[in-house]
């Protein structure tokens, strides 16, 4: 026997020793009861902190009051500047009158080629200003990374104070993860050449915000 085979063997059998259903349950046992670190101080305004934190981080924000008036807000913000009114978007998002405002939305994972990509997200931040976006057959992450413009509509109510919050309702709506979150913090930065801030080295120069209700 070789030297490998014997330590391999020695794990194998030091496996089948232990109980790992029993270990497993106690880890997520301990995972649901752990108790929360210190908090950040909020006010009760978690809209008017999120988007603080959003234009902190070079991301704009506009508000609108219903669903129907998104398009239109969505429009206005692709002629100003200067962009054209075509876009991707995730299928939870896709059926919006979006002809109506003279635009062409194609809802279907991005590609190279798109520049505006426009999603919805799963809920807000307050604490950071940071969307939290979950893959899925719906909700394409490429819709939120490839395009140059990321334009996020983003349900008032869905806004909640801290990251923890976030997963818990995560975890009560969801029940398990996706196979992937995302969180967004504004547009995407680096600062690795000569310590200079360059926007869109990584994913979207720009995110625009659409705050609903």
């Amino acid at each position: 026997m070789s030297a490998k085979d014997e330590i391999l063997g020695r794990v194998q059998r030091g496996v089948g020793k232990d109980d790992f259903a029993k270990r497993r349950a106690a880890a997520i046992a301990s995972l649901i009861s752990a108790e929360r670190g210190p908090q950040p101080v909020m006010n009760a305004d978690l809209v008017a902190r999120f988007r603080a934190k959003a234009e902190y981080l070079a991301s704009t924000v506009v508000g609108v009051a219903s669903l129907a008036e998104v398009p239109a807000a969505v429009a206005a913000y692709l002629a100003a500047k200067g962009q054209a009114g075509e876009a991707v978007a995730t299928a939870d998002v896709g059926s919006l009158d979006w002809a109506g405002s003279g635009l062409r939305v194609e809802p279907r994972p991005a590609v190279d080629a798109d520049k505006t990509g426009i999603s919805g997200c799963f809920c807000a931040i307050a604490e950071t200003g940071t969307l939290m976006l979950l893959s899925g057959p719906q909700t394409p992450a490429t819709v939120s990374l490839l395009p140059e413009t990321h334009i996020a509509l983003v349900d008032v109510s869905r806004i909640v104070a801290t990251m923890e919050d976030a997963f818990a309702l995560l975890r009560t709506e969801r029940g398990s993860l996706p196979r992937a979150v995302n969180f967004i913090s504004g547009p995407s930065r680096t600062g690795d050449i000569e310590q200079t801030i360059v926007l869109g080295a990584h994913g979207p120069c720009r995110v625009h915000l659409i705050l609903i209700g």
